[in-house]
């Protein structure tokens, strides 16, 4: 796979989940402006890799805004570095001095099969992918995005933070004929950081371990300040849990249309799941999750990852 991602407290644990599990190669990541500002979002990828203990996969900065509009991060859930929390240490790689679209148009024509392109935040990059470099789409097995909802929104009433940031990017990507994976806040929501959970990630008595308990308890605190939510909702991890063990997560086919002009829901994913539209279905999208499962994914990769004990 290829991750592209704007880290962030749900990338980073993200991060950690595909270098964690075996069944999985990361051939590379790719970061564009999201949850904080491009600078940012670059170093905390190349942080947390540096975290794991990965030194062999390349990391390209993408695009800094949106196709249309201005860009607006949430530094109000992700703080002002974008990883507010632990005290992590600065990278140890330096980013490719190439654009994030060239690295993944180079990837996927270097692989021997077809990559999935597993999207975090903004489609921003894949889209302009997908505009640059049709020729590469035999390429893709599919994509894994983060994003939408079949119902509410956390940013507007109808709009969810990814699709909202850059709604001409997804309506690219979603009309595109990709196989295509939609993980929207409907699942998400039910994949919450509980005290618990934060407990877990403790008492594995390890660097790593304490790094996602660090970042577990800002965002707690975080959702609970802006949403009144005791607890918070883990996105990102959960599509790339989806590409590892496609039974955690339950989808069923369906339309998809991003909606771009609406006064008052602008970036919502309209998702037709009862097919009143009679449109063809252009997206598997996310209806439910074995959330004992997805945890359990999670902590084994974490644990995998390992670093040195705390003593």
């Amino acid at each position: 796979m290829i991750i592209d991602c704007d880290p962030g407290h749900d990338d980073a644990l993200a991060l950690l989940l595909a270098v964690g599990d075996p069944r999985l190669r990361v051939r590379g990541v790719t970061t564009v402006a999201g949850n904080q500002t491009l600078d940012k979002t670059t170093r905390n990828a190349l942080r947390m890799l540096a975290l794991a203990g990965v030194t062999d996969v390349p990391v390209a900065a993408g695009c800094d805004r949106p196709l249309v509009g201005t860009l607006s991060v949430a530094e109000q859930i992700h703080g002002a570095s974008g990883l507010d929390g632990p005290d992590l240490d600065g990278p140890t790689a330096e980013v490719a001095d190439v654009h994030a679209v060239e690295l993944t148009r180079r990837l996927l024509l270097d692989s021997a099969e077809p990559v999935t392109l597993v999207a975090l935040g903004p489609l921003t990059n894949v889209a302009l992918l997908l505009r640059r470099h049709p020729k590469v789409t035999p390429r893709v097995r599919r994509v894994v995005f983060m994003g939408g909802s079949t119902g509410r929104g956390n940013t507007t009433p109808y709009g969810e933070f990814n699709i909202v940031t850059d709604p001409e990017a997804a309506d690219i990507v979603l009309r595109s004929g990709l196989p295509t994976t939609m993980i929207g806040l409907n699942v998400t929501h039910q994949a919450l950081a509980t005290a618990e959970v934060i407990a877990e990630f403790r008492g594995m008595g390890t660097r790593v371990g304490t790094v996602c308990a660090e970042l577990m308890t800002f965002f707690a605190s975080a959702y609970e300040r802006v949403f009144g939510l005791p607890h918070p909702p883990v996105h990102d991890p959960i599509a790339i849990a989806t590409v590892i063990d496609a039974a955690i997560v339950r989808t069923v086919a369906a339309p998809v249309a991003v909606e771009l002009a609406g006064a008052h829901t602008r970036g919502a994913t309209v998702v037709d799941l009862h097919g009143t539209t009679g449109r063809e279905p252009n997206v598997d999208v996310a209806v439910g999750i074995d959330v004992d499962a997805f945890w359990g994914l999670l902590m084994a990769a974490v644990r995998r990852v390992g670093g040195a004990p705390i003593r």
